[in-house]
C-alpha cells in the first residue's frame, strides 16, 4: 500500500509553522501520523495540490491511503477507518455523523461541539449516501481528508461514518457565576480523536481534550466495565475484559503492599499499569502521581510534586511543590517550585518559573515564562471569550480558555494575560509599570530611630511610588485632607487620604521633593540599566 500525503502549508499562529512541525503530545504531528499509519503502507508520495494528488490516484492501480498532513487522529480512529474501509473493498472517506434533526439523528458530539470551531477542513454534505454499521444510508454527515483506495480500477470514495465514541466529561459542582447550567463547563472527550489543527485552539484541543483527557476517558471506560454488582448483566465484552481487569487490580494491590516498592505508588492510581516511568529517573517519595500519566527518561520529581493525567517528555525537572494536571510537558522543559499547569501543554525546551499559573495554555518551544505570571482562563463580566483567527475576532464556544505563547518568547514576572490572547514568536515583554515597579534603591529611615510610646521602630511609608509619611520631616498625611489633597484610589478601592505628589514625567527624572511636603516621586529613567531591572 501506497501513503499519499496531501501537504498544507498553512501556518498556524502564533507559532509560524504549519501543523505537521508542532509538537502533540511530545511528538511531531507528521511524526504521530507516520508511526499511527507504518503497519498499513511501504512507499510514500507527497503532492500539493488535488490536482496532483487526481494524477496520482488515476495513474495507480495499488491500494492507497490518503490523507491531508493537518489532521490530528489517534490509533483507535484510524484503525477503526481501516478495519471498516477495506471490509468494503470499495474506495472510502472518512465521516461523521451531522445533526440531522428532519430525521432525528444526533451529531457526533466530540466532531460538532469542539473540532467544529474555527475550522474548515471538516465539511458538512447534506443528503448524501455513506455507510454506517456496515449499512448503505442517506442522510447529513461531515467529512474529512482521510481517503482508502483498494488495489484495481478506481471509483468515487463514499462516505464511512467512524464513531468517536465521546464521552461527557469535566466539571459539575462549581458556583454558579461560572456555569449557569449544569454542564457547562464540561468537554465531549473522545474515544476515537480526530481534529483538522488550523488554529493554536486546536493544538490545544488536540494535546489536552483529544490527547491527556481521552486516555482519561478510554481508562475510565474500562473500569466501568465487568463490575461484580451487574454481573448477572454482563455481555460479552464484559466476559472478554474480565481477566485483564482482575489482573490490573491484583498488580495494583501487590505493589501498594510490597515494602520494596516504591514509596509513591501507594494508590491503585499510581500503580505501574497507569503510570509508565522511563529509564534513570528520581522522584521525591513525597510526590502524588496518578494515572494514566506517561513519564520519560531522565526526569527529577521533587517533593510534594503532584501530576495526574499527564505527558511528561525526557529530560524534564519539575521542583518541589508544582502541580500538572491534565498537561503535556514535553522535552527538556524545567518548572521551579511551586509552578502549576492545568490543561495546559508545553512544547520542548521551555520553563515556567515560580509561583506562575497556566491554565488552558499553549506555550511553543524554547520560551521562558517568569515568575509570578497569571494565564486567566475565564471571563469575569459572562461575556464569550474570543480569540484572534485568520486576522478576525472571532467567539468561541468555550467556557474558559487560556493564551497562547509562540516560540522563542521572553516574558519577565508580574504578568496578567487575558483569557483567549496570542503572544506571537520571537517576542521579549518585560514589566514596565511605574506604579508597580521599582526601579532603585528605595530609601529608609534611621534604625536607631524607635517611637517611645511603643517601642517599635519607625518607619518610613510609602504609597508607591510617592512617600505617604517621613518620620525624618516628623509629617505625615492629615486625617482629614485639604481641599488641595485627594484620597489614595488603588486599584479602585480608597484606602485613606494622602498629600498627592506631582505625577511621575514618564522618560525624565523627577527629583525627590523636599520641604513640608514630604513626598517623593520616583524617577522614571527608560535608561538600558533600568530596563534590566524590571526583568528580574
Amino acid at each position: 500500500m501506497r501513503r499519499i500525503i496531501i501537504r498544507d502549508y498553512t501556518l498556524i499562529e502564533p507559532f509560524a509553522e504549519p501543523a505537521r512541525d508542532l509538537r502533540i503530545l511530545n511528538k511531531n504531528l507528521w511524526l504521530t501520523q507516520r508511526d499511527l499509519l507504518k503497519a498499513y503502507y511501504s512507499h510514500t508520495t507527497e503532492v500539493d495540490t488535488l490536482d496532483q494528488l487526481a494524477e496520482h490516484i488515476e495513474q495507480s492501480d495499488e491500494a492507497l491511503i490518503v490523507y491531508r498532513d493537518n489532521l490530528f487522529f489517534n490509533a483507535a480512529l484510524i484503525d477503526t477507518f481501516m478495519k471498516r474501509a477495506q471490509a468494503t473493498g470499495r474506495p472510502c472517506q472518512i465521516a461523521f455523523r451531522a445533526t440531522d434533526e428532519a430525521r432525528g439523528v444526533r451529531g457526533d458530539p466530540s466532531i460538532e461541539r469542539h473540532a467544529l470551531q474555527l475550522c474548515t477542513g471538516i465539511t458538512r454534505r447534506d443528503d448524501v449516501t455513506y455507510i454506517d454499521d456496515g449499512k448503505e444510508q442517506r442522510g447529513a454527515i461531515h467529512v474529512a481528508d482521510i481517503y482508502y483506495y483498494p488495489a484495481g480500477p478506481r471509483s468515487e470514495p463514499v462516505p464511512i461514518v467512524v464513531d468517536t465514541i465521546s464521552r461527557e466529561m469535566g466539571y459539575y459542582h462549581i458556583p454558579s457565576y461560572m456555569a449557569v447550567n449544569k454542564g457547562d463547563l464540561t468537554y465531549q472527550i473522545p474515544i476515537r480523536a480526530f481534529l483538522s489543527i488550523e488554529s493554536w485552539m486546536h493544538v490545544l484541543m488536540a494535546n489536552v481534550l483529544m490527547g491527556v483527557f481521552s486516555h482519561a476517558a478510554e481508562q475510565d471506560a474500562r473500569m466501568e466495565k465487568s463490575r461484580l454488582l451487574n454481573i448477572f448483566h454482563w455481555t460479552k465484552e464484559d466476559w472478554e475484559l474480565f481477566p485483564s481487569k482482575l489482573a490490573f487490580s491484583l498488580r495494583a494491590f501487590g505493589e501498594k503492599i510490597n515494602p520494596l516498592e516504591e514509596p509513591w505508588r501507594n494508590h491503585f492510581l499510581a500503580s505501574r499499569s497507569l503510570v509508565k516511568v522511563g529509564k534513570r529517573c528520581s522522584i521525591d517519595p513525597t510526590a502524588i502521581i496518578h494515572g494514566p500519566t506517561i513519564i520519560g527518561d531522565d526526569v527529577y520529581i521533587g517533593p510534594g510534586v503532584v501530576i495526574a493525567n499527564s505527558v511528561i517528555g525526557n529530560n524534564v525537572n519539575v521542583m518541589q511543590g508544582s502541580q500538572i494536571m491534565l498537561s503535556v510537558v514535553s522535552d527538556r522543559c524545567f518548572l521551579p517550585f511551586n509552578a502549576g499547569l492545568f490543561m495546559t501543554a508545553m512544547m520542548e525546551n521551555g520553563m515556567v518559573a515560580q509561583n506562575s499559573t497556566l491554565q488552558l495554555c499553549l506555550i511553543g518551544r524554547n520560551t521562558f515564562i517568569g515568575a509570578n505570571n497569571v494565564f486567566t482562563d475565564f471571563n469575569l463580566q459572562g461575556e464569550p471569550i474570543k480569540v484572534v483567527h485568520h486576522g478576525k475576532v472571532v467567539e468561541i464556544n468555550l467556557p474558559v480558555l487560556g493564551s497562547a505563547v509562540g516560540h522563542n518568547c521572553k516574558i519577565g514576572s508580574g504578568f496578567v494575560v487575558y483569557p483567549g490572547r496570542m503572544i506571537e514568536s520571537n517576542a521579549v515583554i518585560i514589566f514596565d509599570n511605574d506604579n508597580n515597579l521599582i526601579r532603585k534603591t528605595v530609601p529608609g529611615h534611621d534604625v536607631n530611630d524607635v517611637d517611645l510610646k511603643t517601642g517599635d521602630p519607625r518607619r518610613i511609608v510609602y504609597h508607591w511610588p510617592n512617600v505617604y509619611s517621613d518620620p525624618a520631616n516628623d509629617t505625615s498625611a492629615p486625617e482629614v485632607p485639604p481641599a488641595t489633597n485627594q484620597p489614595y484610589v488603588s486599584n479602585g478601592t480608597r484606602s485613606g487620604p494622602r498629600q498627592m505628589g506631582a505625577p511621575p514625567d514618564n522618560g525624565h527624572n523627577t527629583p525627590a521633593g523636599n520641604g513640608d511636603n514630604g513626598v517623593i516621586t520616583m524617577s522614571v529613567a527608560h535608561h538600558q540599566s533600568s530596563v534590566s531591572v524590571s526583568a528580574t
